[in-house]
């Protein structure tokens, strides 16, 4: 009985000390799959703006400010849009996900579309809302509200 009693402790010692002190990139990796705001590289990325496809330092600069843009808020219904969005094509493990963008002169509304789902959020990023791309869209009550 104490032979079963102290090997059942060591098992949940080794147990937990394998749980909490899981290695940094194992940690990463995992929270990555729940991130709402990802972080984006050029390699499997399009960016389209009214049906065309820009490409070279444009794309690389367009991808970069998303990158470096801070999360405000999510919204809990996407927020009703108007204006030529941005949009961003992008592959996450074998789904699909498209960002699309809508500048404001206080900040970016994004919704992003993968597998069935839609979720909206905004974030600040003076490049993108100043961008010269970027359409800017007009604020209306449901906007405004969200803020």
């Amino acid at each position: 009985m104490t032979t079963w009693f102290i090997l059942s402790l060591i098992l949940m010692f080794s147990i937990k000390l394998i749980v909490t002190s899981l290695p940094t990139s194992v940690v990463e990796s995992f929270t990555q799959k729940f991130e709402l705001h990802p972080k984006l590289n050029d390699a499997n990325v399009t960016v389209t703006i009214d049906g065309k496809c820009l490409e070279g330092e444009d794309k690389i600069q367009v991808i970069n400010h998303f990158n470096e843009a801070l999360f405000l808020e999510k919204y809990y219904f996407p927020p009703n849009s108007s204006g030529t969005p941005l949009i961003i094509d992008t592959k996450r493990g074998k789904n699909d996900v498209r960002f699309s963008m809508y500048s404001y002169d206080d900040h970016v509304d994004v919704v992003k579309q993968y597998k069935k789902k839609v979720v909206a959020y905004s974030l600040r990023s003076n490049s993108l809302q100043k961008h010269s791309m970027l359409v800017t869209g007009e604020m209306n009550e449901t906007t405004a509200e969200a803020l």
